[in-house]
């Protein structure tokens, strides 16, 4: 009896091959696929540049203008004048500067050649140059010497500035300098005064209807003419049996005027505002000081009422000179 076949000891026995697979030589490195880049197209295709396809030059134009209407062609070698070129353009030579429009057409009268105000003005200065003037200045150089308060501390009017001062409260300069610009402000853009003839102002004042052109003047004259020329000073038993002495005592110039804005303020601070903000002290100041000068104001019987009583205690000057005497003996 054959033997038995046994196929799983003859599969054992038998090799089996794999089908053998394409690959590379080198199998790790990947193949280098060839494609074309951005700048090779870019190379291929080349943009034009900044400097390619750029108008001829003016001389080159030139030339062929000419070469089409027969005329003169121009020199390219050494380039065409500007003059040259202006003369086709006539709006070009009206805007040209005037040395080139000299050139072009030599007939033409220069700047230099006609009357104008700045040229009397340039031959005026030269002629006080020449007469040893100062030339230069928007403002007359100030006469020498200099005066002892000549510097920025007194560069404002002294009426002004005294008024200023005692505008201002609780140290508010800014404050006082705006009030103070309201005033003459008011002073200037207000109807002229009507004066009275009973209250006079200053001697040699000039006439109420010129008084808005200047504002200072306005309030300086308004103040000197109510200042008062001198104070009552009480002296305490002077008089005997503890009653008290008046004595005149007469001011200075400065000691005046403080007086006078004193009263003018108090005066104005007791009257209402007719409206509302801030400007209404200072409105009610200006319109204070139109009727100082007007002779309206109450300002004038405390004026008159200062002299009155200095007038009557007059005999009392002589109290300190008695009292010297009586020491000196």
């Amino acid at each position: 009896m054959p033997p038995r076949l046994n196929l799983r000891a003859a599969s054992r026995s038998l090799v089996i091959l794999s089908r053998p697979s394409v690959t590379s030589v080198q199998p790790r490195i990947a193949q280098i696929v060839a494609r074309r880049t951005f700048a090779e197209e870019k190379s291929r295709n080349p943009a034009p540049g900044p400097n390619q396809d750029q108008l001829p030059h003016v001389s080159e134009e030139a030339a062929e203008y000419a070469e089409i209407t027969g005329g003169t062609k121009p020199d390219t070698s050494q380039g065409t004048p500007v003059q040259d070129i202006l003369k086709r353009d006539q709006e070009s030579t009206e805007k040209a500067p005037e040395i080139i429009r000299e050139e072009i057409d030599p007939t033409s009268k220069s700047a230099a050649d006609e009357t104008t105000f700045a040229n009397l003005l340039a031959l005026g200065q030269l002629q006080n140059a020449s007469n040893g003037e100062p030339v230069g200045h928007k403002f007359g150089l100030p006469t020498l010497p200099l005066p002892s308060n000549a510097n920025l501390h007194y560069r404002y009017d002294p009426v002004v500035d005294q008024v200023t001062n005692l505008l201002m409260q609780h140290g508010k300069l800014g404050v006082a300098q705006r009030n103070m610009a309201f005033i003459l402000n008011f002073l200037r853009t207000s109807p002229p005064p009507q004066t009275n003839p009973d209250r006079p102002l200053l001697p040699g004042s000039p006439p109420a209807y010129a008084l808005p052109l200047n504002p200072v003047l306005y309030l300086t004259l308004a103040i000197d003419s109510i200042a008062p020329l001198l104070r009552i000073r009480s002296q305490k038993g002077a008089a005997g049996g503890g009653t008290a002495l008046q004595i005149p005592v007469p001011l200075g110039l400065r000691q005046r005027r403080r007086t006078a804005i004193t009263w003018i303020l108090d005066a104005a601070s007791k009257k209402k505002s007719r409206g509302s903000g801030k400007n209404q002290f200072a409105q009610r100041v200006a319109e204070e000081i139109i009727s100082v000068v007007e002779g309206r104001s109450g300002v004038w019987d405390k004026r008159g009422l200062i002299h009155k009583s200095g007038t009557s205690a007059r005999a009392n000057l002589m109290f300190g000179q008695k009292r010297r005497r009586i020491q000196a003996s």
